[in-house]
């Protein structure tokens, strides 16, 4: 997956968690996994592109 394919998926993710939240609330079952499946689009981005980026650059 590219970058710029995996940024698109954490922004449509955070867009239904959003939406999903406003409709049922913070805590409802719905929400929870959506929230985990954002956390890992953006621990994969972290993964592939800042950690790999931080370290060039230290």
């Amino acid at each position: 997956m590219s970058k710029q394919e995996l940024l698109e998926r954490i922004e449509k993710k955070r867009a239904q968690l959003i939406a999903i939240v406003a409709e049922n609330g913070l805590s409802s079952p719905q929400a929870i996994q959506y929230s985990q499946e954002l956390d890992l689009l953006l621990n994969s981005y972290n993964t592939t592109y800042i950690k790999k980026y931080s370290t060039q650059v230290s």
